[in-house]
């Protein structure tokens, strides 16, 4: 297990190279069967661990109105082409067989204020809403899950109730949504108003609403539809967002959170911009620590891979959190390449010392372009063997 995370803590680097860091020989097969070995439970429950102590302390702002706010997002990562793989995690439907690898989708819960990973869950095939009650077990009465559009539906919401934990997710771009007093209400047949009914008004564009329940979800059973009810009290609020030199984004939201005066519409509409920090964790974890390949070459192996992966991202985050309890700095600004950096080259035993501070830049926007030219190749459209072919033959004809 110590060499799994020093391997990864080095990128993922190769087990030629990790015998070089670990200071000891190591025979490539031994340490290959030995980590098939290694229970996928034993690496979960690390990782759950590893989140605990840290995100459910004191101080640090881990707490919103006495709640605890986790955060939901999915990503992808590729896999090694095997059979295996292909069948396990298949690849993109617009790729021609051989040309691609096989797609492996990741949901991540996240602790919202110290970046925390709690749990993942690889899967494929599926869309991220029909695997996220999946993770509801790990949540509970005090606690609030926060998610963008792809997870806002009358099913989850009512699921989450059902174990009484609040949500607040950005309304679905298909739901239709009314601020209006004298709204009109929907008649069967009847398109672009609103399906809920109008409870009582709570503010400018905040009030609440009553979700009809529609029809079952193709991933879930007629037992679990069954147990959803037929109505759910929701909450819808909208905001508007403006930043300089951006264009002004209207947002609205969905959330079980009724009580306007316990819960303020400002207040909210901070909270949900904290969501957008799941796309740094994200970044960190598939660009600065290399987890966009995997290399397992088993689908066991590539859940306990992504399981590590986010094992040695806590190991960096806590102390990355020691860092900015002491330098006084919120934990979202001590750069993560700087403490892997430290962590990499530093004495067992070395006192932490001050790592870098990202400055605050809450108005910078780059376009999503890079400068560089960097070399470009033709796009793999035949397997290899036929293009190794195509070379032959001309060699010959030549």
């Amino acid at each position: 297990m110590h060499w799994f995370i020093l391997q990864i803590l080095n990128f993922n680097t190769a087990i030629t190279h990790l015998r070089h860091r670990a200071k000891v020989p190591i025979n490539a097969a031994s340490y290959c069967k030995a980590r098939m070995r290694l229970p996928l439970a034993v690496v979960q429950k690390l990782l759950e661990s590893s989140a605990r102590p840290m995100a459910g302390g004191e101080g640090m702002h881990r707490r919103w109105h006495g709640l605890r706010v986790y955060l939901a997002d999915g990503s992808g990562s590729i896999t090694l082409d095997t059979p295996e793989l292909q069948q396990e995690f298949p690849q993109s439907k617009r790729q021609k067989k051989g040309c691609g690898f096989p797609q492996i989708k990741i949901l991540g819960l996240f602790d919202a204020f110290t970046g925390l990973v709690i749990r993942t869950l690889c899967y494929s095939r599926y869309h991220e809403q029909s695997q996220v009650w999946r993770l509801h077990p790990l949540l509970g009465q005090k606690d609030l899950l926060v998610a963008d559009r792809g997870f806002c539906s009358y099913v989850h919401l009512a699921m989450l109730q059902w174990r009484g934990v609040p949500g607040l997710f950005r309304m679905h771009q298909k739901q239709i949504v009314d601020f209006r007093p004298h709204r009109k209400s929907h008649k069967k047949g009847q398109r672009g108003r609103p399906r809920s009914r109008l409870v009582k008004r709570l503010g400018k564009h905040d009030q609440l609403v009553r979700w009809i329940k529609g029809q079952r979800p193709k991933w879930m059973e007629p037992a679990q539809w069954a147990g959803i009810p037929g109505s759910l009290l929701v909450r819808e609020l909208r905001y508007t967002f403006k930043a300089r030199g951006q264009r002004t984004r209207v947002v609205t939201m969905a959330t079980t959170l009724l009580d306007p005066i316990r819960y303020p519409q400002e207040e909210i509409a901070a909270l949900y911009g904290v969501r957008w920090t799941v796309e740094t964790h994200f970044a960190e974890l598939k660009t600065t620590l290399k987890m966009r390949k995997v290399k397992s070459r088993t689908p066991q192996g590539v859940q306990k891979e992504v399981a590590v992966y986010c094992l040695v991202y806590n190991l960096i985050h806590v102390v990355m959190l020691e860092a900015a309890w002491r330098q006084r700095v919120d934990p979202g600004r001590i750069s993560f390449i700087d403490t892997v950096r430290w962590l990499l080259s530093s004495a067992p035993g070395e006192a932490l010392p001050d790592l870098v501070v990202n400055p605050l830049r809450p108005d910078r926007h780059e376009p999503r372009v890079i400068k560089d030219r960097q070399d470009k190749y033709k796009v793999m459209t035949r397997p290899r063997a036929q293009l190794r072919n195509a070379l032959k033959k001309q060699a010959k004809e030549a």
